[in-house]
């Protein structure tokens, strides 16, 4: 086990996930069973099991299931400092269908969560002041995707302010067609973000369907040319490409039960090796081995064992 780097002042350096955690339904036999889930708020979880030190970036309501959900995340060892309340909304939702290859399919109810709004609650001005602290800030093409201009514009003078006072910020190119009014919006943002990025964390399928990306090489050109220094595409069940053009491979192929949150967990140990000071091609083996891990047990965050 890699020893943790620590922060300039002794201390383990600080993750602030931003994004949106919901309410999961997914099928337990021939019932439907409640739990969480959001790929900012899976990354957090991970990072947080791993012994990081983590705070999410969010906003929840005041019924009883943002309690619920408040509750848990604290359990898990996510820091609920930075966890705002709206007095006005709620929590989304989202239900998971998988089928008998372990792909899934969502459906989502998020439009006006708490969440979405989170960037215009008065606590966020000093949330975004503490957060901008932070040894390290990741977010993604979801947690823009969920925001008002206004927010998105907000959480990127973040990222720049991480950045500027020495922090390093991490950002997964997800893309969710249905979240965004085209794909010329979801690449304007895309683009805004990679800038403002020091590790880039792109699907290949995500970056070809958003603008025809020919392969790998031209997804890590593509983030580089941009300002991001440290693009690693992912490549599904091939691996993924690091920035100096090398493929790591997963250790072995697996024959998923669920593949929810895989490309999450992956982000979560690829960034916590690297913030402990591995190497890349370690970090990407990390990521593989956290992906795989998941892939094999039923819902985006399985249980601890």
């Amino acid at each position: 086990m890699l020893s943790e780097e620590p922060a300039s002042d002794g201390r383990a350096p600080r993750i602030v996930c931003c994004g949106e955690g919901m309410l999961e339904i997914s099928r337990a036999g021939a019932a439907w069973q409640f739990g969480h889930g959001g790929d900012m708020l899976n990354t957090a979880i991970h990072l947080a099991r791993a012994g990081h030190d983590v705070a999410l970036l969010t906003a929840l309501g005041t019924d009883p299931h943002s309690a619920r959900l408040r509750a848990a995340w604290t359990a898990e060892g996510i820091d609920p400092a930075l966890i705002l309340t709206d007095p006005a909304r709620n929590p989304g939702l989202y239900a998971i269908d998988v089928d008998n290859t372990g792909e899934r399919s969502f459906t989502y109810w998020r439009a006006g969560s708490a969440a979405s709004a989170m960037f215009a609650l008065p606590a966020m001005a000093q949330a975004s002041a503490v957060a901008s602290r932070a040894d390290s800030l990741v977010f993604s093409l979801i947690s823009l995707a969920i925001l008002p201009d206004a927010g998105r514009e907000a959480l990127l003078r973040l990222a720049r302010a991480v950045r500027e006072a020495g922090g390093k910020v991490a950002f997964d190119g997800n893309y969710r067609p249905r979240l965004w009014a085209s794909p010329a919006e979801a690449r304007h943002w895309r683009d805004a973000a990679i800038a403002a990025a020091d590790f880039g964390l792109p699907t290949l399928d995500d970056e070809i369907a958003l603008d025809g990306a020919g392969d790998a090489l031209a997804v890590a050109a593509h983030w580089q040319r941009l300002g991001c220094a440290e693009p690693v595409v992912k490549l599904g069940a091939a691996g993924c490409r690091l920035a100096d053009g090398a493929i790591i491979a997963p250790a072995r192929q697996l024959a998923a039960l669920d593949t929810s949150g895989a490309g999450d967990a992956f982000d979560a140990g690829y960034l916590g090796a690297r913030l402990r000071g591995a190497p890349p091609a370690e970090a990407a083996r990390q990521g593989h081995a956290l992906a795989g891990w998941t892939i094999m047990r039923p819902g985006a965050i399985p249980p601890r064992e």
